[in-house]
């Protein structure tokens, strides 16, 4: 981050954040802490999609073989059903943000993913285990939701962009922790690293007992009134002509960044798997490897995050979005057609996750500005999770392409093309830097 350290009676602060106070932080925290055991709970998939099915379609199988084309085929509607249970959740859960507060939308959304990823290890049948993860994301899209309102509307206006960028990194450290997990159980069955996915139910608690309800909600619920008809309106008023095209723009924006995350991105540990000079290891060696490569990725997507809120300041939101937009483009099918081995692909997945995950530290700093008060969560969740549901095809698309293909790596290099859509929007977008929040 390019904040200027210093030394202020005798402690060591850091330049951006003076101001800032300590019950800012505590909110920016509980906020990050969910955030983080929200992108475990969703890696966790990702991480053990190949054993799981392997072993749940095994039952179904002619002559008990289960082939790759069956698992990318089950594997991405799995995907493409947490999506849609993402997008439900990010704008049902949104509205709710809107009506009943952030705070106690915070703690339902997080004992709803930790609680029904947990169950997920119980599952005995595919489609046991894609009820599971769809529940799971329900609560997954409305914490986001929740969790950027708050943040964006407790902490001061020149500080915004930098204390979302450093909530979005939550994403990258979730990564780290569910390839930690993965790690130290390497030698546990798959349902195991699903249980684990129980602990965050413990953030709930913080929530409850640190956070309270920001006073721009408060004032702006008090002034509105708690009228369920009029905040069921406010999915109307996002396609108002005053707010029509940042909702359309916003959207689109969102639908491209989940679409080659989940369409290319979050498949890495498959890929990893089927790498030419991988084949033949040690199932406990195996799942080694793909969670070092996870943690590549992630140190990528990490700098993407923290360095999209300074270099936002500085040039402007959309400019940022059309770079990782670019990149992504490029670095997709560089990562995964070009390299032939495990060693060149950890060097070219930092470099990926920066662009391809670093996008996503956009939308809690972007979306918020787009929205007054009362309808601040409710366009957020909304922009962030509407494409979704067209996004859900994505997974399912890449399994459909591994079967025309042949493989995962040119199936996930074909999704790139979805970021000339990216490209092409951004015209259209309109610029926030260094406006306040609208009220």
């Amino acid at each position: 981050m390019a904040a200027i350290l210093y030394r202020n009676q005798g402690e060591l602060c850091v330049g951006w954040t003076n101001g800032v106070t300590r019950y800012q932080w505590v909110v920016l925290f509980v906020a990050w802490l969910g955030w983080v055991f929200d992108a475990m709970d969703a890696t966790i998939y990702a991480i053990v999609l190949h054993p799981a099915l392997q072993e749940l379609l095994h039952t179904g199988a002619a002559n008990g073989e289960v082939t790759a084309e069956r698992i990318g085929w089950y594997g991405g509607l799995v995907f493409s059903i947490f999506l849609i249970g993402w997008a439900i959740g990010g704008i049902g859960f949104g509205l709710a943000a809107d009506y009943f507060g952030r705070t106690k939308t915070l703690i339902a959304t997080i004992l709803m993913y930790a609680i029904f990823t947990g169950l997920a290890a119980f599952a005995q049948e595919w489609w046991h285990l894609a009820i599971a993860r769809f529940l799971t994301a329900l609560g997954v899209g409305g914490e986001w939701a929740a969790g950027a309102a708050i943040v964006a509307e407790t902490w001061p206006e020149e500080k915004r962009a930098r204390a979302a960028g450093i909530l979005q990194s939550a994403w990258a450290f979730g990564f780290f922790l569910a390839a930690g997990c993965n790690l130290l159980l390497k030698d546990s069955e798959w349902r195991v690293l699903f249980l684990v996915g129980i602990l965050p139910a413990c953030v709930a608690l913080l929530v409850r007992r640190w956070v309270k309800e920001p006073e721009r909600w408060v004032q702006a619920h008090e002034l509105e009134g708690r009228s369920a008809r009029a905040t069921l309106l406010h999915l109307g008023e996002l396609f108002e002509p005053a707010l029509r095209r940042d909702t359309l723009v916003g959207s689109t924006l969102a639908f491209v960044a989940v679409f080659g995350v989940w369409g290319a991105t979050n498949w890495a540990p498959t890929l990893i798997r089927a790498l030419p000079d991988l084949q033949g290891q040690d199932p406990a060696v195996l799942s080694e490897k793909v969670s070092y490569a996870i943690m590549a990725l992630n140190v990528g997507a990490l700098f993407g995050y923290l360095g999209f809120g300074p270099l936002a300041e500085r040039f402007g939101r959309l400019p940022v979005f059309g770079l990782m937009c670019l990149g992504s483009l490029i670095l997709l099918p560089a990562t995964y057609v070009v390299p032939h081995s495990y060693a060149e692909v950890l060097v070219l997945l930092p470099v990926l996750g920066f662009f391809n995950n670093g996008i996503f530290s956009g939308f809690p700093i972007y979306l918020p500005e787009l929205y007054p008060t009362r309808l601040r969560a409710t366009g957020s969740g909304f922009c962030f999770n509407a494409g979704r549901v067209l996004a859900s095809a994505a997974p399912f698309l890449t399994g459909w392409l591994v079967t025309v293909f042949g493989s995962f790596n040119s199936a996930a290099s074909a999704i790139a093309l979805i970021y000339l859509l990216g490209l092409a929007i951004l015209p259209f977008a309109t610029e926030t830097n260094g406006r306040p929040l609208p009220e």
